[in-house]
């Protein structure tokens, strides 16, 4: 949260893995976003940004994305500006899927796969998926609107065994 209470402006959910070996199929991980009604936030997403969507207003969006881990750093960002969220949206679940081609994938089976999340040059979190190694889809983290309309952190590290549509229909359900 802002030294003055504000909470979260423009947050950026920034991912890395290193790529297969060469001659294996290339591993490709991807950066989810759900969001919920301020009146249901546990319900069903009232949409789902990921690489092939966008939100429709434009507050999230992908602005790197790698289908196999090559580059130097961060390959994929997702940005969210809760800055512009309509006041109709109180939860928003981001997450990572890993897309099963070529075989079964777990995040043990990664190297050097992370994910931070900051805004501007404040570090907000960062994992290393070391919790979940057998795990195909995990969230990351939960943001949620407080009454003053405030948007909070909340770090939420939760293995999945999902394909990557699976994890976006029960990322943002119940916690256990």
């Amino acid at each position: 949260m802002h030294a003055d209470g504000a909470g979260l402006g423009k947050v950026q959910v920034r991912l890395k893995w290193d790529p297969s070996p060469y001659g294996e199929p290339a591993r490709h991980l991807d950066i989810v976003a759900a969001t919920y009604a301020a009146g249901d936030p546990y319900g069903r997403p009232q949409y789902v940004v990921h690489t092939e969507s966008r939100s429709p207003d434009g507050t999230i969006t992908m602005t790197r994305h790698s289908e196999t881990g090559l580059g130097l750093g961060f390959v994929e960002v997702m940005e969210l500006e809760f800055e512009r969220l309509s006041s109709a949206y109180g939860r928003v679940v981001v997450g990572v899927a890993i897309h099963q081609n070529g075989g079964p994938r777990t995040f043990g089976d990664l190297t050097h796969a992370a994910v931070l999340v900051v805004e501007g040059y404040r570090r907000l979190m960062a994992d290393d998926f070391a919790g979940v190694p057998e795990a195909t889809a995990a969230t990351i983290a939960e943001f949620v609107r407080d009454a003053s309309g405030a948007w909070h952190l909340r770090e939420l590290i939760r293995g999945f065994d999902s394909t990557p549509t699976g994890f976006m229909a029960e990322m943002g359900g119940e916690r256990e």
